[in-house]
């Protein structure tokens, strides 16, 4: 097993590698943090793209929502090129629509809304929703269309901008950790010259020494990985449960599911990938340049 492999280097008397646990930590819980926040805004985004991408909503003022001029407007959508399905929306659950927004008492209010038709559109139809609001007002004068494309678009964008940002944070912070690992192993290149020199003079090839480093390097960030990734878990449950009454209209869900979080694992064992490959690399390179 490589945590129980002896090492011929005393790392133990190493003090240069003892902050290296701490930086991993630190960088593995900022890692998870943005890949779940990334997470996050990658599933409200398909949430929308898949409930509200292809589908428009007709409004019909409420005094001119009458059984007739529904009927008229369904016959007029079902007839438009495009259009797959057209649904007249119970009054009771267009209201329970306004719930996340007003809260419960407006089921109860008596507050006049409008009537609503939901409209779906084919798998990449297009319809011009002010020609569409021009054309049904002819029939039934107030009635509006409105586009979830126009608005939607820009939060998709700025979801999509989100994620770019996180996944470059989490380049940064794994350039953090390479730079961390490079000044670590060269500290302990310096600190055990002598006992490599020793070594060398033994009969020890550089790539027997460079894995007593890598081996090293396993074992710190190791510990910090199983740190960071704790407490991050930890920060990630108290936002879920802190979320978990919340529910209002588009809020990105806080929670993360089994996959995701088996998928956030990537984080710490990119990180422990990251230390091992460095720490090679970093002695390798040093060693062959010594006499």
């Amino acid at each position: 097993m490589m945590l129980g492999h002896r090492a011929d280097l005393p790392f133990d008397r190493d003090q240069s590698t003892r902050f290296l646990p701490w930086i991993v930590a630190l960088m593995v819980f900022l890692g998870a943090l943005m890949f779940a926040g990334a997470m996050v805004v990658s599933d409200t985004i398909d949430s929308w793209d898949s409930t509200l991408t292809g589908r428009m909503t007709v409004q019909v003022p409420k005094d001119s929502a009458t059984d007739a001029a529904t009927g008229t407007l369904v016959t007029l959508l079902s007839a438009t090129p495009g259009v797959t399905a057209v649904r007249p929306v119970p009054a009771n659950e267009a209201r329970a629509l306004l719930v996340p927004w007003l809260g419960e008492e407006v089921l109860d209010s008596g507050l006049p809304i409008p009537a609503l038709i939901d409209v779906e559109l084919a798998a990449g139809a297009r319809l011009d929703a002010s020609l569409l609001t021009a054309r049904l007002s002819q029939s039934v004068p107030g009635t509006t269309v409105d586009d979830h494309r126009v608005w939607l678009s820009a939060l998709i964008n700025l979801g999509r901008a989100i994620e770019i940002l996180a996944f470059i944070i989490l380049g940064l912070i794994a350039s953090s950790a390479i730079v961390a690992v490079i000044f670590t192993t060269r500290s302990g290149l310096a600190v055990h010259a002598a006992i490599i020199e020793l070594l060398h003079q033994m009969g020890a090839h550089d790539t027997y020494i460079a894995g007593q480093f890598q081996i090293q390097a396993m074992k710190l960030s190791l510990r910090g990985g199983i740190a960071g990734t704790a407490a991050a878990a930890i920060v990630l449950l108290a936002f879920a449960w802190v979320g978990r009454g919340i529910d209002a209209a588009f809020l990105p869900p806080v929670t993360l599911t089994i996959a995701e979080w088996i998928t956030l694992l990537i984080v710490p064992a990119g990180a422990v990938a990251i230390a091992m490959f460095t720490a090679r690399v970093t002695v390798m390179r040093a060693l062959t340049r010594m006499p």
